[in-house]
């Protein structure tokens, strides 16, 4: 596998955890820099440790989890999301308007998010696995999800950013914007999935 397929592969499976990291950067518009890398670091470790369970887990494992993949995705996502609406809407908003709903990123809430969008990466371990046995090519399982990690941290990280300046106009909003796009991309995770 040559290294700009793996790039272009790390690319398409960080697409949902840059939307996500968006949200994180919109419900949080005052995020710290630590933490925003944080942030990013945690996406990129897991859309690198997915593979590799992937690969070294064999196709039993992984074919199992991959089957429940977009069910378990979609149901992290979509409650994720439908806390956050709820946690912001729930909020009396009538003080000043960037101090609305702003509830910190907890590392819980981070370990949910990076696990939910890294699931897809699972099945590019059992590709890569595939593709070692039927063609007989030799494949640096690590090396490429590696390169899949650093891909997706170096894409969420500004992506955070990017949320963090549109909370400053969205203002209250920004919570329910987020929650929204994390439902979205749970239900496009479960339809991706059943089709």
């Amino acid at each position: 596998m040559q290294i700009w397929e793996v790039v272009l592969m790390g690319i398409a499976l960080a697409m949902d955890a840059v939307a996500v990291g968006m949200t994180n950067g919109m419900a949080e518009p005052r995020m710290k820099k630590g933490k925003m890398l944080a942030v990013a670091g945690a996406f990129g470790l897991f859309q690198f440790a997915m593979p590799v369970l992937g690969y070294y887990g064999g196709y039993a494992f992984s074919e199992t989890v991959g089957k429940i993949a977009p069910y378990l995705s979609f149901a992290i996502l979509f409650l994720l999301g439908v806390k956050a609406i709820v946690e912001c809407v729930g909020e009396d908003r009538r003080h000043a308007p960037l101090v609305f709903a702003q509830k910190p990123l907890t590392p819980a809430k981070l370990l949910g998010q990076a696990v939910a969008t890294s699931l897809d990466a699972l099945a590019v371990g059992v590709t890569l696995l595939a593709t070692e046995k039927n063609l007989g090519l030799p494949v640096h399982a690590v090396l490429c999800a590696a390169v899949i990690g650093v891909v997706t941290a170096i894409l969420v990280l500004p992506a955070v950013a990017f949320g963090r300046a549109a909370a400053q106009k969205l203002a209250g909003k920004a919570e329910i914007a987020g929650g929204a796009v994390l439902i979205a991309i749970g239900c496009k995770l479960l339809l991706e999935g059943i089709l």
